[in-house]
């Protein structure tokens, strides 16, 4: 199995290098905030709201301060918003508070963040920190980590697949996982309807053209 995954590797890395993450930020915090509302909402939807967020509270402070309804105001059409912008404002308060400001560098700082669970945590140490500690599972990585047959039907949430995840990978490709699976399951493996008869990893995949 991690032969295979790493002949799966090889030749994803080779289409879409390191891979580049879809939601739009500058910063630790800008990528915070925008995976916190990315959660049930697709990266493209919140690419259209952070612009004007971030304009109007550009660090934690400022969000810190910020009231309810005017945070809801700006991410009211995204799925949720009412408690995404509790959080946001919360998360903000904390990262002051406990912090000094700054978004913390380690998964269980991250974790103790309203808001911030280990996704949202491995994305950050990720993409922010170059830090890999796990392996952001969102829904095309849950989606692909089965079809590949790295999980089981017994793998039904995130963490445990993730698990399976970091047992075949080494820590050396953790960083890439996530963001090459996102642009692979939208070009080629979507929920439905993928294109097995031109995806390149085709003949490594157990579940090909089912």
């Amino acid at each position: 199995m991690r032969a295979r995954a790493a002949a799966i590797e090889e030749r994803l890395f080779a289409i879409y290098g390191e891979g580049e993450c879809s939601l739009d930020h500058a910063d630790p915090f800008s990528l915070t905030v925008a995976v916190i509302l990315s959660a049930q909402c697709t990266d493209a939807a919140v690419n259209k709201v952070t612009p004007a967020l971030f304009a109007k509270y550009p660090t934690p402070a400022d969000l810190a301060a910020a009231k309810l309804q005017d945070v809801e105001d700006i991410i009211h059409p995204l799925g949720f918003f009412h408690s995404k912008a509790k959080n946001l404002i919360a998360c903000a308060q904390k990262v002051v508070a406990d912090y000094g400001g700054e978004i913390p560098e380690s998964m269980e700082g991250l974790q103790s963040l309203p808001g911030v669970g280990r996704k949202t945590a491995n994305v950050v140490m990720c993409q922010a920190f170059r830090n890999a500690q796990g392996i952001a599972v969102d829904t095309h990585v849950f989606r692909i980590a089965h079809r590949l047959g790295f999980a089981t039907r017994n793998d039904d949430t995130p963490d445990k697949v993730e698990a399976k995840l970091l047992k075949v990978y080494p820590q050396t490709d953790w960083l890439y996982i996530n963001h090459q699976w996102v642009h692979f399951g939208r070009e080629f493996c979507s929920a439905r309807n993928p294109k097995c008869l031109t995806c390149p990893i085709h003949d490594l995949c157990p579940r090909r053209g089912v």
